[in-house]
């Protein structure tokens, strides 16, 4: 799954909210917070790198009507990046 700037913005804005804030005032403070968030997975998703040798292992069926699946087990060999 994605990162969602708009996602992670809102759920701050709830968490800082206060219960009795105007309609005008939770606008604007969720609208802050939504810059925020795509301020803060923007950095993220440009400069994190995800190291090689993350250990895997998978289970599948090739082909799919193969009856017994196969193990496929291992480490990555090269860096992946956030999404």
């Amino acid at each position: 799954m994605a990162m969602n700037g708009d996602t992670l913005g809102l759920a701050i804005a709830a968490a800082v909210l206060n219960p009795g804030a105007t309609a005008k005032g939770k606008a604007m403070c969720e609208d802050f917070w939504k810059k925020v968030g795509n301020a803060i997975v923007d950095h993220i998703v440009n400069n994190a790198e995800v190291p090689a040798g993350i250990e895997t292992n998978t289970t599948t069926q090739i082909p799919p009507q193969t009856p017994t699946p196969h193990t496929h087990t291992g480490k990555t060999t090269g860096t992946g990046r956030v999404v």
